[in-house]
């Protein structure tokens, strides 16, 4: 076949080899878009086979890349457009709508994106500058990591404490079936709403053990039912037990206040706003997340609730702490005063 002349120049094919060896001839234009793309080399045209149907990948001028950034890099909510993010293929609409192109393909704009190392298509969480991080901040963190890591008396204990929230049994209208060779867990789809728990736990930072107890609301008087608990769960002997807590308005109130002065063993510490992942418990809920809660299927709210309880009493079995290193701490402490500076 001879080769083609005029836009051969602009236009890449795609050769078909009846060998596995690059013949000569042929080399990598390595400025394409297209990894590996075989470009003519300035040499006779080889007596390979083409293949049929071939489509020749356009090439585009700068100015589709910037406008295309420039799109990326704009939320669509303020282009007139009711999109959460783009994607790929809204960014192509988008050119082609406003005439920038005639055509161009989602896999065009994404080599283009990721050579100019934009992921519109993704997003992550971050915190306004205004938020507070200063002394008080930064006292707050130290007085949580100190309780995670000095040595405690006898007399001491501390314990993370919070709620997991709306727990619904959600029965399945048929059971769920078990893993068999080649066929993971089946879980029915449908199924029916019966209600909602909420799960007040407490983690002990120095054995792991975990104390909990199920609740139908969330308030003031149940968490003072769960203080209640913990009360009389933990030996008199130990006189001083140091809870951490979060910002939640149950753990704020005046009959909260009230029931503490009556009880002076018992002392709240507050992680800072933003800071619930400094509190313990939370990994034990991501543990009871994965192995007790990913699949839900269960009879009833009681049901569900004797299985936490059930699921509390084998993790107390080989309960262990969840240790905070010297090196973990430092790069806390150091963030924070950081920010507080």
């Amino acid at each position: 076949m001879a080769r083609p002349s005029g836009h051969a120049s602009s236009c890449r094919w795609r050769p078909v080899y009846r060998s596995r060896t690059r013949p000569a001839g042929w080399a990598s234009n390595g400025a394409s878009y297209g990894v590996g793309a075989i470009a003519f080399a300035n040499t006779v045209w080889p007596d390979w086979q083409i293949a049929r149907g071939l489509v020749a990948h356009r090439s585009f001028p700068p100015a589709v890349a910037v406008h295309l950034v420039k799109l990326a890099c704009e939320r669509p909510d303020q282009l007139g457009r009711s999109l959460s993010q783009w994607d790929c293929c809204e960014l192509a609409r988008a050119l082609e709508r406003h005439g920038i192109v005639e055509h161009i393909s989602p896999a065009t704009v994404r080599r283009i994106l990721v050579h100019h190392k934009l992921k519109p298509w993704r997003h992550h969480l971050w915190l306004s500058p205004n938020t507070p991080r200063d002394a008080e901040f930064s006292a707050r963190v130290s007085d949580v990591v100190s309780l995670y890591t000095r040595r405690l008396r006898k007399h001491e204990r501390v314990i993370c404490v919070d709620e997991k929230t709306s727990l619904q049994p959600r029965p399945r209208l048929h059971a769920t079936r078990p893993a068999l060779p080649g066929r993971p867990n089946q879980v029915e789809h449908e199924y029916r709403r019966d209600g909602a728990l909420n799960l007040f736990a407490g983690f002990d930072t120095r054995t792991g053990r975990v104390y909990g107890q199920c609740y139908a609301r969330k308030r003031q008087r149940e968490f003072i039912a769960f203080l209640e608990y913990l009360d009389a769960e933990i030996p008199a002997k130990v006189t001083s037990i140091q809870l951490i807590c979060d910002n939640a308005r149950p753990h704020h109130g005046k009959q909260v206040h009230e029931w503490l002065q009556s009880h002076p063993r018992f002392v709240l510490h507050f992680t800072p706003v933003h800071c619930s992942w400094l509190n313990q418990v939370e990994q034990w809920f991501s543990i009871l997340q994965r192995k007790r809660l990913r699949i839900v299927d269960f009879a009833s709210k009681v049901d569900l609730q004797t299985k936490l309880m059930q699921f509390i009493a084998e993790w107390n079995e080989v309960a262990h702490p969840f240790n905070w290193t010297t090196k973990s701490v430092a790069k806390v402490m150091a963030n924070a005063v950081s920010a507080a500076a």
